[in-house]
């Protein structure tokens, strides 16, 4: 079979496949939960003393004792055994984007040489996996690979059901033998517990007396294309780098605005249902999914968590999402931006901070007077953002992302603080030595009689802004659809760990002299704006306007690629920070960057070393193929006296020349080892390669519009984007 007979057999399968049939589940009361071992399932499980114990650990991280631990495991075990687990796993999450995990049988022989089931505390508590075999930053190396798996009690363990099984599931962390965190859940927990501290601090200050355990908590809004495996398949750039490193751009793409919202395709709403189910009864709050931007883009937003629960649920849900669609026929692709010419996919993280008596202190009052905690909190986040914008920036760094931030489709690599009108006036009037109240939005009138009119928001969304205020929360848009959650969370938990601790300082010495609460507010803010906010921004960010005055007035750093961004991790401020807060020591930050540098570099080679071989494979072959079958023809007619135009001939002709010119030069390029640093290589990859690699794609798109359809291997983008 021909490569484009091939290509159109699939198109053939894709328009008469029928959606796969689901059977329908139990209500959502019914199903809730159900393979989870929450507190609620505790509660029945575990006697009083036992449950109250693991309650208070999950509430506010207390320490389990051993005997305890051995009552929760045995009451789990038995739990998992009676929904068909036959296996555990301690479920961690390594310093790359994706989850790993070791299973092993609950099953051990006794003396007669009979199976039985044992799953003591100590079990529970801890597993032994190899510490070397993962992304390390040289803290483990083979000759040192012992690593430890330690149960996480304040994330639920949950049964991970399969068409043949089922295995429990507990979620841990991961560190090395010599103690240092091998993952990403430890730096998590660690900053939240750093937050927690500043936070309480500022509380008591300002006269709080019963304070609840601080938690920061997330949402994420997941973004991401699903392509029939028959067209993904035949792409060995999807199958190995998640993105097309070819493609022309098809006659339609998201021109008309008419994908956003519309109609869900028949099959994908059958793998949502399905998918979603899946959720419920892990307990994943899936709230909302819709069709995004581009064609064949969605986007799934659970409710918000606890943020330490929202990072592992993120990183089950990547995982049963891509399961799931495989199942549909499809392949998920998470990549930021798999298509070139339409919309990339982000993972937009909504986070907020508060606890059980002070409820969300992101959460403004209708005037500052009635909420100083709230302008306090607020500030901090101003502050961190401004001091540590190169760190988020770090934190949401990576090869596939770079191709999204700044494309005037995500927000750009300026790191600013969009407030809405009526808030960012508030903290300019501070700045001033002024408080003022904070309108309402107003009744929004429509003047429709059917039409129930509506509160309006005080102040518009700005899409454009990398990190917004929305009303009780902010929004970092910057995240990468691909990437982990944690990263980003635990940069904001620990640069507001380090802005409350400022504050706290502050506002002593305000109370010291006598102010009131209010007057110690308005000046540790008046200090706080008259430093920092030149961060605050409402206008477009995607202007040309914003990034030289960003840049030359405000003294903002634009941060275009990985390769300028990872270096923030190395700074002394940021390595002070960490090191002051206690959620990283140098050398576990220095591991980190050597990490996300390595992985930045192995990225852009490998996808280098697909452009290499698909254009000499696949491409160039189909070309000359072309050529050939035009070179006959025109000679044949012109035999009978007729005179073809060699106009496609000569353009396929130079271009194909062209192609394997750069290719030639790509290969060379990638041939070269021999460099100073490791910064020194990733600008070589970002300044260099990335260049090279879309010098040979020019040619290569070009080739596609001008090669006869019947000879073209590649699936197409009107194809892969819009055959469902």
């Amino acid at each position: 079979m021909s490569a484009n007979a091939s290509r159109l057999q699939a198109i053939q399968q894709i328009s008469n496949r029928q959606p796969v049939a689901i059977e329908k589940t139990d209500f959502l009361g019914n199903i809730w939960a159900e393979d989870v071992f929450n507190l609620a399932r505790m509660e029945w499980a575990l006697s009083k003393t036992a449950f109250k114990a693991i309650k208070n650990t999950v509430h506010t991280g207390e320490p389990l004792d051993p005997a305890t631990a051995d009552v929760v495991a045995a009451a789990m075990k038995e739990w998992a055994v009676s929904k068909g687990a036959k296996f555990f796993s301690h479920i961690f999450y390594p310093m790359t984007n994706i989850t790993a995990e070791k299973h092993d049988g609950f099953i051990i022989t006794n003396s007669d040489g009979a199976a039985i089931t044992e799953f003591t505390g100590s079990l529970l508590i801890k597993g032994e996996p190899d510490g070397s075999s993962f992304p390390n930053g040289s803290l483990r190396m083979t000759n040192a690979a012992r690593g430890y798996t330690a149960w996480d009690p304040t994330s639920p363990a949950y049964i991970m059901q399969t068409d043949n099984g089922a295995t429990l599931m507990i979620p841990s962390v991961f560190m090395s033998w010599t103690g240092e965190a091998l993952d990403k859940k430890i730096p998590l927990l660690r900053s939240n517990r750093a937050m927690n501290k500043a936070a309480q601090e500022v509380l008591r200050l300002m006269g709080e007396t019963d304070i609840a355990t601080l938690n920061s908590s997330c949402g994420a809004e997941q973004e991401y294309f699903l392509v029939d495996t028959h067209f993904a398949n035949s792409r060995p750039d999807l199958l190995l780098a998640g993105r097309t490193l070819f493609g022309a751009s098809p006659a339609k793409g998201q021109e008309f605005d008419d994908h956003y919202f519309g109609a869900i395709p028949a099959r994908v709403q059958v793998f949502m249902q399905d998918f979603e189910d899946q959720l419920y009864k892990l307990g994943i709050p899936a709230k909302t999914h819709h069709n995004e931007v581009a064609p064949g883009q969605f986007e799934i937003a659970p409710y918000f968590e606890a943020a330490n629960v929202a990072a592992d649920h993120q990183q089950l849900m990547m995982t049963l999402m891509k399961a799931t669609a495989k199942k549909h026929g499809f392949m998920c692709l998470l990549h930021e931006k798999p298509f070139a010419g339409v919309n990339g996919s982000g993972k937009h993280v909504n986070w907020s901070v508060g606890n059980a008596t002070q409820g969300n202190l992101l959460d403004p009052g209708s005037t500052p007077h009635e909420n100083l905690l709230f302008l306090l909190f607020c500030g901090a986040v101003i502050r961190g953002v401004h001091l540590y914008g190169p760190l988020l920036r770090a934190v949401i760094a990576s090869a596939s992302n770079d191709h999204r931030l700044g494309a005037n489709e995500a927000p750009p690599a300026i790191l600013s603080v969009y407030l809405g009108d009526q808030l960012e006036k508030v903290f300019m009037d501070i700045k001033e030595g002024k408080i003022t109240e904070t309108a309402k939005g107003g009744e929004m009138d429509l003047g429709l009689s059917q039409i129930l009119n509506f509160e309006r928001d005080p102040g518009d969304r700005n899409r454009t802004s990398p990190f917004a205020f929305t009303g009780n929360r902010f929004e970092f848009r910057a995240v990468g659809s691909s990437q982990s959650v944690s990263g980003p969370l635990v940069a904001m938990n620990t640069m507001l760990a380090d802005s409350l601790t400022w504050i706290a300082g502050k506002l002593e010495v305000e109370f010291g002299k006598g102010a009131s609460k209010a007057e110690a507010v308005v000046s540790v803010l008046k200090e706080l704006m008259n430093e920092h906010s030149n961060v605050v921004f409402g206008g477009d960010g995607y202007s040309s306007e914003w990034h030289e005055m960003a840049v030359k007035e405000r003294g903002l750093k634009n941060i275009p690629t990985t390769a300028d961004a990872l270096p923030a991790l190395r700074e002394k401020s940021v390595i002070n920070l960490f090191e002051s807060t206690g959620v990283l020591s140098p050398v576990e930050l220095e591991s980190r960057f050597e990490v996300y540098a390595e992985q930045y570099v192995l990225s852009i080679e490998v996808e280098a070393k697909l452009v290499i071989d698909m254009a000499k494979t696949l491409i160039y072959p189909a070309a000359i193929e072309y050529l050939s079958t035009l070179s006959k023809t025109s000679a044949d007619l012109s035999a009978m006296g007729v005179k073809l135009d060699n106009t496609t001939a000569t353009t396929v002709a130079e271009h194909a020349n062209a192609m394997m010119a750069a290719v030639g030069k790509l290969s060379a390029a990638l041939a070269q080892h021999d460099f100073g640093s490791t910064e020194e290589h990733m600008q070589y990859c970002a300044n260099t390669l990335r260049g090279l690699m879309d010098d040979v794609r020019s040619h290569a798109d070009v080739l596609e519009t001008e090669v006869a359809d019947e000879l073209w291997s590649l699936p197409k983008y009107q194809e892969m984007l819009f055959i469902k």
